[in-house]
């Protein structure tokens, strides 16, 4: 399957305010574009999620990550650059973002999806690519790219529910109430497992919340 077709498609319904079910690099999420609050409310609403709760995005690179990002902390540089699988890092001083994809506390959870290259988990069950070539990691930052606007990234379920390990686990409720859904050979390379995550602080002060 051709994936230019598919992520245009993507593209077009998320810059018109709708929501997409669609691979990353760990597991099926539903997707908006971050800047668009009315969109980022739809996605609390089709979880049943509380927006006090904070949301992942993701980013295509450093360069969109420094856009929505007053300050880059320079030990984040560093983790990115070594990183060879999933990491969401929390920044201080998020901007330009919806406010309710946003902490109370101004912060931001970003992830820069693993492409297949970058993946260094030897023992994750390997299936045949498909037409196209692209991995799950590959396909979403290539939609974040075009889109050129982080995505929200939040797990395919109702909230409090378990996170699907796959398509095929995933509520059909959900699947009914997005307004796109990136077909399943996309899902190649996610993992069904969750990233990371790291807190920065502004004084290079480093957290893990989740290893």
């Amino acid at each position: 399957m051709d994936s230019a077709p598919v992520i245009q498609e993507a593209v077009k319904v998320l810059r018109e305010g709708g929501v997409i079910l669609y691979p990353t690099d760990t597991v099926w999420g539903i997707g908006c574009d971050a800047t668009d609050e009315k969109a980022v409310s739809r996605v609390f609403e089709i979880k049943r999620r509380s927006e006090a709760k904070s949301l992942v995005l993701l980013a295509c690179d450093l360069d969109m990550v420094a856009k929505y990002i007053k300050t880059i902390p320079s030990i984040a540089i560093d983790l990115v650059e070594v990183n060879d699988a999933p990491m969401t890092i929390i920044y201080p001083g998020a901007q330009y973002l919806a406010p309710n994809a946003v902490a109370e506390d101004g912060s931001v959870g970003i992830r820069i999806p693993v492409v297949p290259e970058e993946d260094s988990d030897a023992e994750a069950p390997k299936k045949p690519a498909p037409k196209g070539g692209l991995t799950a990691g590959a396909f979403c930052r290539e939609l974040v790219r075009r889109l050129r606007r982080p995505l929200v990234s939040t797990s395919a379920n109702i909230s409090g529910e378990p996170t699907p390990a796959s398509f095929a686990d995933i509520p059909e409720e959900i699947k009914a109430a997005v307004d796109y859904v990136v077909p399943k050979p996309f899902g190649y390379g996610a993992t069904g497992r969750s990233s990371q995550i790291i807190k920065l602080g502004l004084g290079g002060e480093v957290e893990i919340l989740r290893p």
